[in-house]
């Protein structure tokens, strides 16, 4: 095979892989150039590279095709809850075996990856809009898990909860009651007023910890708007937490836009 057809070949494997493997939307994935290929082929091995990839788990997702649908915007995955998905599964042993705690879970997708690939011994995926929670439901049961009030639960899977919390009103014994390990968020410093919650609610989960370790805490975001992420950070100094950013990943799973800047902040208590 010729080194600029190979070249081609392997581009075309790895745009499939991404899309595909990512159960995300395959309009987009060029059908007539793989067809015309497969024709033009000489032989089966672009067809068996592509049925040989390895797959792993896989995540099927439920979702809004609107950014904002009833009146919430987390009916919809955004890309940096991809990106902590694609950490998620290159560090897991910052979960395996561990109780997760997810703030504004969202459509789901990297909690259900996390539990898919992660081996987290529980996982919590919260959120305070009640159509969100419904999808969330929807969405763990379409991926072959079990909510903790199912009998049936298979015990190699995490235990699996789903709670509705309001960080405004979100107490110190509610939060003490999940006993997390960890805590992650994705994407939730979209306005000042989310950043002020996100922040009270860490403070009050950091008041939980008097008599155990404090959990370990990374929160994803999208890097819109400088000021933003500069608010974030002044809020966490305020209240006395401590931060770091941690190293970028090279980990390409998933089809988000790849221009855009991401980063995940590892926050101690």
């Amino acid at each position: 095979m010729a080194a600029e057809e190979s070249t081609g070949t392997e581009l075309l494997l790895r745009s499939f892989e991404r899309r595909f493997l990512a159960a995300r939307a395959l309009r987009s994935f060029p059908w007539q150039s793989l067809e015309a290929k497969l024709r033009d082929s000489s032989d089966s091995e672009l067809l068996r590279d592509i049925l040989q990839k390895p797959s792993g788990g896989s995540v099927t997702l439920s979702e809004s095709t609107a950014i904002i649908s009833h009146g919430t915007t987390g009916l919809v995955t955004w890309d940096a809850a991809l990106y902590l998905a694609e950490w998620a599964i290159k560090n897991p042993a910052a979960f395996t075996h561990r109780t997760v705690l997810e703030l504004g879970s969202g459509a789901g997708l990297t909690g259900l990856a996390i539990c898919k690939m992660c081996h987290p011994r529980a996982y919590i995926f919260s959120d305070c809009h009640s159509q969100v929670l419904e999808q969330l439901r929807g969405n763990i049961l379409l991926n072959g898990l079990s909510l903790e009030a199912d009998i049936t639960a298979n015990s190699d899977s995490p235990r699996v909860t789903v709670a509705q919390l309001d960080w405004d009103v979100a107490t110190v014994p509610q939060l003490s009651a999940f006993q997390p390990d960890v805590v992650i968020a994705a994407d939730v410093l979209y306005c000042p007023e989310a950043i002020v919650s996100l922040v009270g609610v860490l403070q009050r989960l950091a008041a939980c910890c008097e008599h155990h370790r404090a959990p370990e805490v990374y929160v994803a975001f999208t890097v819109r708007n400088p000021e933003t992420c500069q608010l974030f950070t002044t809020e966490l100094g305020r209240a006395g937490i401590r931060w770091e950013v941690e190293p970028c990943h090279d980990q390409k799973l998933f089809p988000y836009e790849e221009h855009l800047e991401m980063a995940i902040l590892k926050l101690t208590l």
